[in-house]
C-alpha cells in the first residue's frame, strides 16, 4: 500500500491541473534497486499545462510526490511521456 501513495498522489494532482482528467494515466514500475518509476500520460493537449512554463509545474509535481514517498521510505521518478 505504501507504494501506491505517490502513484495515487501524482494522479490526483495531474487531473487538477488538465482539462481532460479522464485521459490521466499513471503507470508504475519497479527497477531493480526498488526505485519506482511512475510514467505520467495525459491527453495531448494537456501536456503544457502539466510541464508548466519552463518546466516549473513539472518539477513541482516531481518534489511534491518525492517529499510524500520519502515519507514512506520510497524514492521515485517521475517522468512524463507522450
Amino acid at each position: 500500500m505504501a507504494t501506491e501513495n505517490p502513484r495515487l498522489l501524482l494522479e490526483y494532482l495531474a487531473e487538477g491541473l488538465v482539462d481532460d482528467p479522464d485521459a490521466v494515466e499513471v503507470e508504475q514500475f519497479e527497477e531493480d534497486d526498488g526505485t519506482i518509476v511512475l510514467e505520467l500520460c495525459v491527453g495531448s493537449d494537456d501536456y503544457g499545462r502539466v510541464i508548466g512554463r519552463g518546466g516549473r509545474t513539472a518539477h513541482a509535481l516531481r518534489a511534491v510526490v518525492k517529499a510524500a514517498a520519502a515519507g514512506d521510505g520510497s524514492h521515485v521518478l517521475v517522468d512524463i511521456v507522450d
